[in-house]
């Protein structure tokens, strides 16, 4: 086998996030891309996209992107009942058939959908990887009017078993204590998110709580994926999960203390943060 040309592939859409006055770069791929990088891994993205606009930010990143006649945009309205997510428009459908030959071959591949746009076909084509799901796309729906709401997964345990590792949070489903547990128990490793509250790790029947990091936080935007990227990294180094958990809530907790992705780390930040940092007190 080759060497790797990729040591982490992001596949879903970037977007177009609206916000007062204009938007900004999303989506898991931004978060993932630029949190894989500054952790010094070679990283690339396929994703789809109807201008270069969205990619400006994912420098040093190397990009394979399918035109689309728009891109994907969601817009967050938020109320005393809480946030309220529109779909506004969607890129093209991501397939394996997408995918650059010589990225086949990579190290980690996560699959980051947002809005139903990633074939579930690449968790059996990326055979030589580690491969990561963040199934949030997955787990939404919207009506005519773009308004985005939860729904179950299609084929959850075809899907959930095959991936190596799944990282969601009780938000993306709507909430049901209930499925979360059926899903754990459908994945080979399953890890839910749970902000300031840290993480918990669910393997084999068991479950375990890891703390978060103390930070100060500014805006949360972005922390689930790029704990995700982060628990994917040290899981690939050391296959252990709870070391992994605990590299990727320190990584978390610095993009939690400013606006985007402008306070993503480098991997000496985490080490030292990891040596000095102070943990958060938990609950179950």
């Amino acid at each position: 086998m080759t060497e790797p040309v990729l040591d982490y592939l992001v596949i879903g859409h970037v977007t177009r996030d609206l916000v007062p006055g204009g938007w900004r770069a999303g989506g898991t791929v931004t978060f993932s891309a630029l949190t894989a990088s500054r952790l010094g891994l070679r990283v690339g993205v396929l994703t789809s996209t109807s201008s270069v606009e969205p990619l400006a930010e994912l420098k040093g990143v190397r990009v394979h992107a399918v035109p689309a006649p728009g891109d994907t945009v969601f817009e967050n309205i938020y109320t005393p009942a809480g946030r309220i997510q529109y779909l506004r428009s969607v890129a093209s459908y991501l397939t394996p058939a997408d995918l650059p030959t010589e990225w086949e071959n990579t190290s980690i591949a996560h699959l980051g959908p947002v809005a139903q746009e990633v074939n579930p076909d690449f968790l059996s084509s990326l055979t030589g990887a580690l491969v990561g799901l963040t199934p949030q796309g997955w787990l939404r729906q919207w009506n005519s009017g773009g308004q985005v709401r939860p729904i179950l997964l299609a084929e959850p345990e075809r899907i959930l078993s095959q991936a190596g590792c799944v990282i969601l949070s009780l938000e993306d489903l709507g909430g049901d204590k209930n499925v979360l547990a059926m899903y754990a128990g459908m994945s080979r490793l399953l890890v839910q998110t749970r902000g300031m509250q840290g993480a918990v790790v669910y393997m084999n029947g068991t479950s375990q709580v890891v703390p978060a990091f103390e930070a100060d936080e500014v805006d949360p935007t972005g922390a689930g994926d790029v704990f995700a990227t982060a628990f994917f990294i040290r899981y690939h180094e050391t296959q252990d999960p709870l070391a992994a958990a605990v590299f990727a809530n320190c990584v978390a907790s610095f993009v939690i203390e400013g606006p985007g992705t402008s306070t993503i780390p480098n991997r000496e930040q985490v080490e030292q943060r990891l040596l000095k940092g102070k943990l958060r007190k938990t609950t179950r």
